[in-house]
C-alpha cells in the first residue's frame, strides 16, 4: 500500500494539522517557497515499510519532518534561494530535544569567546572549572585532548564528534541560563529554552549554580576568573507541557504524566534555523545571526561534518563509533561507512524515546545539498524513564529510510536535470 494513502487519510481526519502546515511557513526563514513534503514523497513508488508504518499513524509518532531544497543563485552576488517542504511541523508542540541543544551552546560558546577580546582566549586557551556548590563537578584534565588540558575548542570537538555530555554541560556552566537564553531570544530562536545540564541528577536549584571558571596561560597565569553564577527563577516553559501517561522516578512507578516544565525545548523549526545559520549565515539578518568570525564557524562546521574514525584528538574506535553514530539520515555500507564525497554536517539528539537530526547533507561528487530535520516520538507503552523505547528498532531505521530515500529523490532529480543540460 503507497504511503500517501496512510498519510492523506491522517489529514482528512485531523484537521487542525492543515492549519498548522500552512500557518509554519511564516516561520520559515528566505523561503522562496513553502508547501507540503507529501506530493515530493508520492513521487516514491517502492514499498518502504516503516515509512508507511508511521505515517499511518503519525500523531502518535509525534512526527515532524522539515526538507528544504536549496536553489543555487545564477547570478553572482544573489544570495541562495530555499524551497521548503514540510510535515505535521508544529512550533508550539513541546518534545524534547535531547542533545540537540547542544549545537546552539556551541555556537553561543564559540560567540562568547568572540568576545572575549580584552583577556585574549582563543579555543585552545586552557579552562579550568572548579566547584563550589554541593552538587558541582571540578574539571582540571582532559585525558582525550592532545595537551591533557580541557579547553573551549575541546569541549566542542566532542560535542560534535560524539555528543559528548559532560563537554556540554561545561558550555552550559560557562555560559549560564541567563546567557543562553536571553541570546537565543534575541536571535529568533523564541522556542528554545535552555535550562539543566544532561545526564546528570541535578535539581532545578542545582542547575541554576554554574561553577566558577578560569582561563589560564600555558605557565598558569589567570588570564580570566569567572566567579559562580546564579539566577533568581530558572528560565522554563510556560506551558508546562507533559508527556506519558506514567514515568519512573528514584526506582518508582508515578502514574501520572511526567512533567516537562523545568526540562530543555526546542522546536524543529529553530533547530532546523539553527543549522541554516550555521552554513548559510547570509540567509538571515545581521541580529539574528550568530557572532562569529568566519574562522570560528568553518571550525563548527568541519567538526559537524568530521566522522568519529577521521578525528586524531579526541581519538575513536570506529568499532564503538561508526559513521552513522550520530548521523541518522544516512544508512551507510555494509560497514556502516559513508562516502566520502558525502559532507553530512549535523546535530542529532535521542532521549525520553525521541530521534531527532538535524542536517546539511552535501553530496560533493554528484552536487546535490539539502537541509532534512526531523523527529519522531517512539514510546509505545507511553512510559517514561523505564528504558523501554521504540529507538533503535522503529526511530532511527525510520529516519535513515526517510533520509534515504529523500537523497536518492535529490539524486534522480539532479541526473534529469543534467540529461536535459547535455541534450
Amino acid at each position: 500500500m503507497k504511503i500517501l494513502f496512510y498519510i492523506f487519510l491522517t489529514a482528512a481526519m485531523i484537521p487542525h494539522i492543515a492549519f498548522a502546515r500552512s500557518d509554519v511557513c511564516q516561520r520559515f526563514t528566505a523561503a522562496a517557497s513553502c508547501q507540503s513534503l507529501l506530493p515530493l514523497l508520492e513521487q516514491n513508488q517502492q514499498k518502504l515499510t516503516l515509512l508507511d508504518r508511521v505515517f499511518a499513524d503519525s500523531q502518535s509518532y509525534k512526527l515532524q519532518i522539515i526538507f528544504t531544497r536549496i536553489e543555487s543563485p545564477m547570478i553572482e552576488g544573489e544570495l541562495p534561494k530555499l524551497h521548503y517542504y514540510h510535515y505535521g511541523v508544529q512550533p508550539d508542540r513541546y518534545f524534547y530535544p535531547a542533545s540537540t541543544v547542544k549545537l546552539p551552546l556551541v555556537a553561543l560558546a564559540m560567540q562568547w569567546l568572540n568576545e572575549q577580546t580584552a583577556a585574549g582566549i582563543t579555543l585552545d586557551t586552557i579552562m579550568l572549572t572548579d566547584a563550589l556548590h554541593p552538587s558541582q563537578f571540578s574539571a582540571y584534565t582532559d585525558v582525550t585532548s592532545d595537551s591533557g588540558l580541557p579547553s573551549v575548542g575541546h569541549y566542542i570537538k566532542k560535542i560534535l564528534l560524539v555528543s559528548d555530555n559532560d563537554s556540554s554541560n561545561r558550555l552550559y556552566e560557562l555560559l549560564g541560563q541567563q546567557y543562553i537564553n536571553q541570546q537565543l531570544q534575541a536571535k529568533g530562536l523564541t522556542s528554545t529554552v535552555i535550562n539543566h545540564r544532561l545526564s546528570v541528577p541535578f535539581t532545578d536549584d542545582d542547575n541554576r549554580f554554574f561553577n566558577p571558571i578560569r582561563f589560564i596561560d600555558p605557565v598558569g597565569k589567570t588570564l580570566l576568573a569567572i566567579p559562580q553564577r546564579q539566577v533568581a527563577v530558572s528560565y522554563r516553559n510556560t506551558d508546562q507541557p507533559k508527556l506519558g501517561l506514567a514515568y519512573f522516578q528514584h526506582g518508582q512507578l508515578v502514574n501520572q504524566p511526567m512533567d516537562f516544565t523545568l526540562k530543555n525545548r526546542q522546536s524543529l523549526v529553530d533547530l532546523d534555523g539553527v543549522v541554516k545559520r550555521l552554513v548559510m549565515p547570509e540567509l538571515f539578518p545581521e541580529e539574528q545571526r550568530f557572532n562569529i568570525t568566519e574562522p570560528q564557524r568553518q571550525f563548527i562546521l568541519r567538526y559537524m561534518r568530521m566522522l568519529p574514525r577521521q578525528s586524531e584528538y579526541p581519538k575513536y574506535s570506529e568499532e564503538q563509533y561508526a559513521d552513522t553514530y550520530v548521523k541518522y539520515f544516512l544508512k551507510g555500507d555494509d560497514q556502516l561507512r559513508l562516502p566520502e564525497y558525502i559532507h553530512y554536517h549535523n546535530k542529532n539528539g535521542q532521549a525520553y524515546g525521541h530521534v531527532i537530526d538535524a542536517a546539511f547533507i552535501n553530496d560533493t561528487k554528484y552536487d546535490v545539498s539539502y537541509f532534512l530535520s526531523a523527529i519522531i516520538y517512539t514510546n509505545a507503552n507511553q512510559i517514561l524513564n523505564d528504558d523501554i523505547y521504540e529507538t533503535e528498532t522503529l526511530g532511527q531505521p525510520f529516519l535513515r529510510e526517510l533520509g534515504h530515500l529523500l537523497y536518492q529523490q535529490e539524486l534522480d532529480a539532479q541526473q534529469a536535470t543534467n540529461d536535459t543540460n547535455n541534450k
